[in-house]
């Protein structure tokens, strides 16, 4: 797709259905050659059609990120759901999970004694039929206990009537320019200490569960048992700059209009600046990042400003700018933010609309 259909009014997000497809399989089937299960993460896309997709190309379950999407995801018959989030639960969220798990199997993470104690009091007599994966701290220093303290954790689990099933991180440290690799190796020790602390206290390790979309496809049989990629199915401006997709794996932009247009004079930039601004296209910008984004089929432009309804795109000399009117397609940074912010999403193939996906599971923060 490198055109914006007529009947598309903008700014609006499209999916170009055939390569979500593509990208679909193409890690379902990458996985499956590796011996992982493939357990994809929903908080990137929210949309039922799309996790109908990826199950049936073979994903074991879906990962998400709160209850509230597990709700979304179960209420259209997804059977198997983590909560891959250091839960803090109270007698509302106990009452939700409990309701729950008799439509689903039902996973969450823990990383401290004190959740776990305090998951296990909440629930009551329902706590056993809740499965407890410990997260571990994997180099990206956000949630998650060391390897050597996972056991710790786990028995105050165990203690509390949860039922312990293995253990967890995310090498969110992947997300940087030549760290994929490293990122990867990073998660496996750590996942292969804790899943051998836990083993050698006695627990029956059944899962140990990684992988993110950079570090997905590095990450190898043996010290993980399945791998919880998100992005993947759509590609990003960050997937782009880390060299972890191709811009032909980039299955959603933003269609946008070019409503102010300028050459530039002196230290003035040359830019356009069209209708799709942070409202769409969000506001991620890590340190490392050119911009804010990119233009599908102007690589060489760089989004270097966001308001509420303006992006800024500055042109290099030599380089045509867009026409007033003409309409562009955008890369969004972080691809996950972006479908959080609208409520649906246009399904294009061969250039036409085809459809429309409600994003189902947006705003289910909590």
């Amino acid at each position: 797709m490198n055109t914006v259909p007529d009947d598309i009014d903008t700014p609006e997000i499209m999916v170009d259905r055939d390569v979500l497809q593509r990208n679909v399989t193409r890690m379902a089937e990458a996985v499956r050659a590796k011996g992982l299960a493939l357990r994809p993460h929903a908080k990137t896309h929210k949309i039922p059609e799309i996790a109908a997709l990826q199950l049936e190309a073979g994903a074991v379950g879906l990962t998400v990120a709160t209850i509230g999407e597990a709700e979304v995801f179960a209420e259209h018959g997804v059977a198997d759901l983590f909560i891959a989030y250091p839960l803090w639960v109270g007698p509302r969220q106990a009452e939700r999970l409990r309701a729950l798990s008799e439509r689903a199997r039902v996973s969450v993470g823990t990383d401290s004694v004190e959740a776990a104690a305090a998951m296990g009091a909440a629930l009551g007599d329902a706590a056993g039929r809740i499965e407890v994966l410990v997260e571990v701290d994997s180099g990206h220093h956000r949630s998650g206990v060391l390897p050597g303290r996972a056991a710790e954790v786990a028995r105050a689990a165990a203690g509390a009537g949860l039922r312990v099933a293995g253990v967890f991180t995310f090498p969110g440290q992947s997300y940087a320019p030549g760290m994929p690799v490293e990122a990867a190796g990073q998660e496996q020790r750590a996942l292969a200490e804790a899943a051998g602390a836990l083993a050698g206290a006695g627990f029956d390790v059944t899962r140990v569960s990684g992988g993110s979309t950079p570090s997905a496809l590095l990450t190898e049989s043996g010290a993980t048992t399945e791998v919880r990629p998100g992005v993947y199915v759509f590609g990003d401006a960050q997937q782009l700059e880390l060299g972890r997709c191709e811009p032909e794996d980039i299955a959603l932009t933003i269609a946008a209009t070019v409503v102010s247009r300028h050459e530039g004079e002196g230290e003035v930039p040359r830019r356009i600046v069209i209708d799709a601004g942070s409202k769409v296209i969000g506001g991620d910008r890590p340190a490392w990042a050119t911009g804010f984004g990119r233009l599908a089929d102007h690589p060489e432009a760089l989004i270097t400003a966001l308001s509420e309804h303006h992006a800024t795109v500055v042109f290099p000399d030599g380089a045509d700018l867009p026409a007033l009117g003409e309409r562009v397609r955008v890369i969004p940074n972080h691809v996950c933010v972006a479908v959080n912010l609208v409520d649906d999403v246009a399904v294009v193939s061969g250039g036409e609309v085809v459809g429309r996906w409600r994003v189902a599971a947006r705003g289910r923060n909590k």
